[in-house]
């Protein structure tokens, strides 16, 4: 980093320092204040969060209204929950597995595991919670859009890893990711975003065809891994470890392609799955059917970099 850059970086993190000694309580406040914030001041985002609601999930506009709004809120309580993840763990008085074995297994599980998960609840503590399954040497990997500003980039980067999960670049997640798996790794990937028509399938979610990214299913397959649909919601003052049960890639049968196919479509549905149960825990103000079928790839892209833990 540059002179400018490094103090940019010492900045933030006194910055963040102040507002996470707010505790879980003041971010609930200060968090869901930032939301409620964006949702006044980015009135497109508003109409698309609210339209999202309303045509996915068949609401009233009033009421897709409200599940759009507290959908802004948790996402800025999600963000600056990222500052409190020294502080959380699986050890947590305030945290709840669903089901109640859901720690035991993953943690009984010697198998490689690519934790497919969303943009849903607390997702910045989920990815700390990732870090702390396992012990050295198993590799605990988060794959993750990497920000352009050098000392942005480099303060969040630190408040993910600092429970032990391992931030990789998404543009540079393959290798490194298939070579961990191999050692039996758990990697988590954010499977709910718009993707580029030449890395995707599109499947329905949420009752219309979506562009889904078939990274995370590829290298599922190659590496004979677990798919563990995995997310962090709230509850009140509480959060609970949601997952469900997984899907064993080396039991799939047919062609590599056939295998890659049906791993994405399970992941799909296990987003679709946490998006009906809590709808104002997702981010919907994200454009997730932008890119259609037919639509030419330099037309399609993927959507700018939101802020989201991807």
């Amino acid at each position: 980093m540059t002179a400018l850059e490094r103090l940019r970086f010492l900045v933030l993190r006194c910055l963040g320092a102040a507002i996470g000694s707010c505790g879980f309580r003041g971010i609930r406040f200060l968090g869901g204040a930032v939301g409620g914030m964006i949702w006044l001041a980015v009135p497109g985002r508003r109409a698309l969060a609210t339209r999202n609601v309303h045509e996915r999930l068949g609401l009233p506009p009033g009421q897709a209204a409200d599940v759009a709004r507290e959908s802004f809120r948790s996402a800025g309580r999600a963000f600056l929950e990222m500052l409190l993840t020294r502080r959380f763990g699986f050890d947590d008085p305030h945290l709840r597995m669903d089901p109640p074995d859901s720690l035991d297994r993953l943690r009984a599980c010697g198998r490689p595991i690519v934790a497919a998960t969303a943009h849903f609840g607390a997702w910045e503590l989920l990815a700390s919670l990732l870090g702390q399954l396992y012990e050295e040497p198993r590799p605990r990997l988060v794959v993750v859009r990497k920000y352009s500003d050098p000392a942005v980039h480099a303060f969040i980067e630190g408040q993910r890893q600092a429970k032990g999960a391992q931030m990789v670049g998404h543009r540079q997640a393959a290798m490194t990711v298939l070579r961990a798996l191999r050692k039996n790794a758990i990697a988590a990937f954010l499977v709910d975003h718009n993707t580029k028509p030449e890395e995707a399938v599109f499947l329905p979610f949420l009752g219309k065809e979506a562009a889904v990214n078939l990274g995370p299913a590829i290298l599922a397959v190659r590496a004979k891994a677990l798919i563990w649909p995995v997310a962090l919601a709230r509850e009140g003052r509480s959060y609970v470890f949601r997952t469900q049960e997984p899907m064993d890639t080396a039991m799939l049968d047919g062609n590599f392609e056939e295998r890659v196919f049906q791993a994405a479509e399970f992941y799909t549905r296990a987003v679709e799955h946490f998006v009906r149960r809590e709808p104002e825990q997702w981010f919907w103000m994200h454009d997730r059917w932008k890119t259609r079928p037919g639509q030419p790839a330099a037309a399609g892209g993927q959507e700018k970099d939101s802020g989201a833990s991807r």
